[in-house]
């Protein structure tokens, strides 16, 4: 198997299994993940795998990721490169309401961790997971 899809797989089966840290992990300790739509208030640009690890923190105490509703994944002719589309079963734990986020991802591996990570996730689902108040918005 392409290492490229190897590390998606992998972080698929972590955030399903809800081991945020196992997903931060993943990432090169000098790794990205960067948010091109990312609302006022909200980070854009996370340097390094200790402030993915802290964005990511409470992320299951927001949102429930229950399973992969759809998936297509894109092998590019980088070979570090690895575009998805994907949305994800979930439930907004604040409000038990059922939830289906979707994700286009653009992920550079490097030496099997991920060097690069560009989520252009769509922001208005904050709303929908109650993090629309200021006492609601934490980092994840």
């Amino acid at each position: 198997m392409d290492d490229r899809v190897k590390v998606f797989e992998r972080a698929k089966e972590l955030l399903l299994g809800h081991d945020m840290m196992g997903f931060a992990d993943l990432w090169a300790v000098d790794g990205t993940m960067v948010f091109p739509f990312a609302p006022p208030g909200r980070p854009r640009l996370l340097e390094g795998r200790e402030a993915v690890r802290e964005y990511v923190r409470d992320y299951t105490d927001h949102i429930d990721l229950r399973a992969v509703a759809h998936e297509v994944v894109h092998l590019t002719e980088d070979p570090g490169v690895l575009i998805v589309e994907f949305s994800m079963d979930a439930v907004a734990v604040g409000t038990g309401r059922p939830l289906r986020p979707g994700y286009v991802a653009v992920i550079t591996v490097r030496d099997g961790e991920i060097a690069s990570y560009r989520d252009y996730w769509n922001p208005l689902m904050l709303d929908e997971m109650s993090f629309g108040s200021e006492e609601g918005r934490t980092h994840g």
